[in-house]
Parts: C-alpha cells; structure tokens; sequence
C-alpha cells in the first residue's frame, strides 16, 4: 500500500482538479516504470463528451506522451472504481492492473467487456 500511495494521491489530485474545472469528481493517472505518463481528470462535462472520464483521458495522455497504444506493465490508478467501458478501453491498452480508491483498492488485470 505504501507503494501506491503517491500515486493514489495524484489520483484524488486529478478528481480535485476535475471539480474545481465544474466537472465531475473523478480522477485518474497511468504510471510506467515508476513515473506517471498520463494525468486524467474527468472532462465529460468541460468537452461535452461521455468519453471523456479521467481513466481515458489518462490512458490517451499517456499513450500520446509515450507514442505508442501499448502501456504493457503500465498502471492505472483511479479516484474510484473504473466503469466497465473504462476497464475495457485499460485492456485494450494492455494495462496491467487497476488500482481504486483511498485504501489502494487492487481490482487486477483489467478485462474487456
């Protein structure tokens, strides 16, 4: 847990963002090898796209910042639990686990839907 913990907190930094944005309260970032890649507040209300939750947004920064659709190894961490099309657009990208929540909730290798 203690391992996660900076970057659970980046997460919840990112739901705080998406809040004071007028978005909705969820937050998101991918690390790879130890660094974070992709930084995802929610954006669904700012850019008036369903898509736009905080996981995807932190998946296409980091695939964009990376320039590559493959995250392998890479992890997810999120304010709360991903939504299944969320989960699915992590597989997709090969994330390699999900982890959710103040408590470093460990949800596992994400599955496509």
């Amino acid at each position: 847990m203690a391992a996660h913990r900076e970057f659970i907190e980046a997460a919840f930094r990112m739901r705080d963002d998406a809040v004071r944005s007028g978005d909705q309260a969820y937050g998101a970032v991918v690390v790879k090898d130890g660094t974070i890649v992709g930084f995802g507040p929610s954006r669904v209300v700012l850019k008036k796209d369903w898509s736009a939750h905080a996981e995807r947004e932190a998946i296409r920064e980091a695939q964009a910042r990376l320039g590559s659709r493959d995250l392998t190894g890479a992890v997810l961490y999120s304010s709360s639990r991903p939504c299944a099309e969320c989960e699915s657009a992590a597989a997709e990208a090969n994330i390699a686990r999900m982890i959710h929540g103040r408590d470093g909730t460990d949800a596992g290798p994400p599955k496509r839907s």
